[in-house]
């Protein structure tokens, strides 16, 4: 066991508008790729736990869905998880991007008015400016909204500055014991990284209309040797049209999908995979309590 009184541990959320970095920044953190990252908002649905231990401190990092304003069942399940990580956690990251805030900043601010925890506000993407003297402005504008306990930019691109943001982190958390093993990096298991890399790439592929309408279920993964997995996977959408988009024509845009998915599965598992991949129509299931269920949307998190 580490001696609690020398080492810290603690959670960690980080928030922000959708589509401004958040699963990049955790990807980066951590050092291995355990969200999905797209140009399209809205990206992250669930909540997931990432890991960092150190010799001194162990942080479990939260990425959240995007603080966004609802307009089905789904989007409010997403919301709801990002509020409610605030509530549960030691340290809050608020990232936001390098211009004034926006009514989305707004909203975050707002909620993050009920809460006792310690902020830290990342400002992200400062490799996009042309001069960093802009930060000093947009720092001071910040700093009357909120009283955060640290402002710190960073650029998950290049990287810069993130090491600075762990030892910034680390300063806040509490001394506490290991929660999680040396080497374990997610709480999430195989099956839900799989299917999180297969939307990650109808998210890349597909227009915009087609993305927030997918759901990916994987339904088997079978060992056939030593060598070989099989995986059988399904995505789900929520019209004929988009199932149309998605399989292509003579089945192009599904090998695409397929192709891509299962070259990062291999780096994940280390071995050849085999990937069974469908799609299939469930008409308006971002609605559907018993859909938004049964693919993992409510009640798992």
């Amino acid at each position: 066991m580490v001696e609690q009184e020398k080492f810290k541990s603690g959670f960690v959320a980080i928030i922000g508008r959708p589509n401004v970095g958040k699963s990049t920044l955790l990807n980066q953190l951590v050092g291995h790729k355990v969200a999905i990252m797209s140009d399209k908002p809205q990206t992250t649905r669930h909540k997931i736990h990432s890991i960092i231990t150190r010799d001194d401190a162990q942080i479990i990092f939260l990425d959240t869905p995007g603080i966004h304003k609802p307009k089905h069942k789904l989007g409010e399940y997403m919301v709801e998880v990002a509020l409610g990580a605030l509530k549960e956690v030691d340290v809050i990251l608020f990232l936001v991007e390098p211009q004034l805030p926006g009514p989305g900043d707004e909203y975050i601010i707002y909620q993050l008015r009920e809460v006792t925890t310690p902020v830290i506000l990342v400002i992200n993407k400062i490799d996009l400016l042309e001069n960093k003297a802009e930060l000093l402005p947009l720092i001071d504008v910040f700093r009357q909204k909120y009283n955060f306990a640290e402002i710190i930019p960073v650029s998950t691109l290049k990287p810069e500055n993130l090491d600075r943001l762990v030892e910034l982190v680390v300063s806040y958390l509490p001394y506490g014991p290991k929660y999680y093993p040396d080497n374990m990096i997610t709480d999430r298991p195989e099956q839900f990284i799989m299917a999180e890399l297969i939307r990650e790439k109808v998210l890349h592929l597909t227009s915009q209309e087609v993305p927030h309408g997918v759901a990916v279920v994987v339904e088997e993964i079978e060992p056939r040797s030593d060598q070989l997995v099989y995986v059988r996977a399904v995505i789900y959408t929520e019209k004929e049209s988009h199932k149309a988009i998605l399989i292509g024509k003579g089945g192009r845009m599904l090998k695409e999908i397929g192709r891509l998915a299962r070259e990062e599965m291999e780096l994940l598992l280390g071995s050849k995979i085999y990937l069974d991949l469908w799609v299939k129509v469930k008409e308006d299931w971002r609605n559907q309590d018993l859909y938004l269920r049964n693919f993992g949307y409510a009640g798992r998190d």
